[in-house]
């Protein structure tokens, strides 16, 4: 893999390991507030899957020599930077409520986001952050058989959180 690619990669990978630290700050807090986690394993799988995609792109691009100075390569890291962009627009918008497990606060500590991102799209980090960014990672790397069979995997426990937190939210806020 040329150098500035792998740069990037590695940055990629920062930006993303940023946001488990804010998620494991705020899981604490939250905790400490008497929050309940749901759907444990779930949680876990997913955060595993993330990372194996991860790694399975790099693999797969580092293999292919993927090269940073092609259109394609351009495409999948705007596609990166929008999801990217959308994931800390998220955070800041949930602040102390965000994390990448699934964790209810007592009422009194979490109120449901009704700004504009999240009146008109159900679940943005989802399918605004999440989705674009192992497309643009993959696409990126012109790891094709990630993208392919990597995102079907992945999708198995993204949709089971998905129905997850749509049960768990309907529990707990009569407005959702």
């Amino acid at each position: 893999m040329e150098a500035t690619t792998l740069l990037i990669f590695y940055a990629f990978v920062f930006i993303r390991l940023l946001s488990i630290f804010i998620s494991a700050g705020n899981e604490r807090k939250l905790k400490k507030m008497g929050a309940v986690e749901y759907g444990k394993k779930n949680s876990a799988f997913l955060v595993l899957a993330h990372f194996a995609y991860y790694i399975a792109a790099a693999i797969e691009g580092g293999c292919k020599g993927a090269f940073f100075f092609d259109t394609i390569s351009f495409a999948g890291l705007g596609v990166y930077v929008f999801s990217i962009l959308i994931l800390y627009y998220v955070i800041y918008s949930l602040r102390h409520v965000w994390t990448v497990k699934l964790i209810i606060a007592p009422p009194a500590h979490h109120v449901l986001n009704r700004s504009f991102l999240f009146k008109y799209v159900k679940h943005p980090n989802y399918f605004l952050n999440v989705i674009p960014e192992l497309i643009g990672i993959a696409v990126f790397l012109h790891a094709w058989v990630t993208l392919c069979v990597g995102m079907v995997i992945y999708l198995v426990p993204l949709i089971i959180r998905i129905r997850q937190e749509e049960a768990v939210m309907k529990e707990h806020f009569q407005n959702y």
